[in-house]
């Protein structure tokens, strides 16, 4: 079985983690969510990038995914004449941060993109805005049309714009219905969350009523929100065959607490590219929805104990020890 997977690769330099210590250059961006499936997928399961990467980069980009147990022997990278993403990350507390970011992959059109996706021979699909332009909207309701296997979406950086300076700011999602109806499982955080509607019921409405059939609002310590569809617990759900336009009926809905009291001393950057990336990764092993998420909240409370994403993955499985 083979998940792709769209993001972007992004090179770090993060201040504020450790307030002591000189500013931290590494990995960011979607190593973070490859490092959560490469630990939480199934052995039958392999992972293949369907990715650009700066040509300043593009040896680092390798050597990280060389380091993964899950990359399938075809997978490959499409290398770009242009510097890849760069951000400035400044903490200011465990989970309020400022970004500047730095250089800029181009986005993908459907014209590059469906060749890619039809010789990848993908049975599910993993997709991470972290540039917030990888895809555009058409493109991405090609990628609805042509692909019928489970697409799972995070939203994330979609929702903020990239100020001339450089500097990130919050903007909101126009079509948000449209974008809806590209995915089977949405993931946001709070302040994602109020870009795309007033509040969370009533994205859940317009997300559920698109054909999305889970939605998840992440709180950070606080755990998460799901807003389900009455027929959704596990992935082969999803099969079942829903009129466009018909009725949800009723949403089901809950607050799954984490057990993380703090991250007092610990990283919590990419804790949510993790936190989504196991819970796709579980539902796709058979778990239900309630076990999926319980073990994405044990992994990004986890991913807090280790600094960046080098050797990330093999410290979720448990085999380093907590730093």
């Amino acid at each position: 079985m083979r998940i792709g997977v769209i993001g972007s690769f992004v090179w770090d330099v993060i201040y504020g983690r450790d307030p002591r210590s000189l500013p931290v250059e590494e990995w960011g961006g979607i190593t973070y969510a490859l490092s959560g499936l490469d630990a939480a997928l199934h052995d039958d399961w392999e992972i293949v990038p369907v990715m650009k990467i700066g040509e300043d980069l593009a040896a680092r980009a390798w050597q990280f995914l060389g380091s993964l147990d899950r990359i399938a022997g075809d997978a490959s990278l499409m290398e770009v004449p242009v510097p890849n993403n760069r951000v400035e990350l400044r903490y200011y507390s465990d989970e309020r941060r400022s970004e500047m970011l730095s250089g800029g992959v181009p986005a993908w059109n459907w014209l590059a993109l469906k060749p890619l996706l039809e010789s990848a021979r993908i049975d599910a699909l993993y997709i991470n805005f972290l540039s917030g332009w990888e895809l555009d909207l058409e493109t991405t309701q090609l990628v609805r049309q042509h692909f019928t296997g489970p697409i799972y979406c995070d939203l994330h950086m979609l929702a903020w714009a990239v100020q001339p300076s450089g500097l990130r700011t919050l903007r909101p999602i126009p079509n948000v219905r449209e974008w809806c109806a590209c995915f089977d499982l949405l993931q946001v955080n709070e302040d994602e969350m109020t870009m795309l509607a007033p509040d969370p019921m009533a994205l859940a409405a317009t997300a559920l009523h698109a054909g999305v059939r889970c939605l998840v609002v992440t709180l950070g310590k606080r755990g998460a929100v799901y807003f389900a569809a009455p027929d959704f617990d596990r992935i082969g759900d999803l099969r079942r065959e829903r009129p466009l336009g018909a009725s949800v009926g009723p949403i089901r809905t809950a607050l799954v607490p984490t057990q993380l009291a703090s991250t007092d001393g610990g990283d919590p950057t990419g804790c949510g590219d993790v936190w989504g990336a196991t819970y796709f990764s579980r539902l796709l092993g058979g778990d239900n929805l309630g076990d999926a998420i319980l073990a994405a909240h044990r992994a990004a409370a986890r991913n807090v104990g280790h600094r960046g994403a080098t050797g990330l993955a093999n410290h979720l499985r448990g085999k380093i020890s907590l730093t």
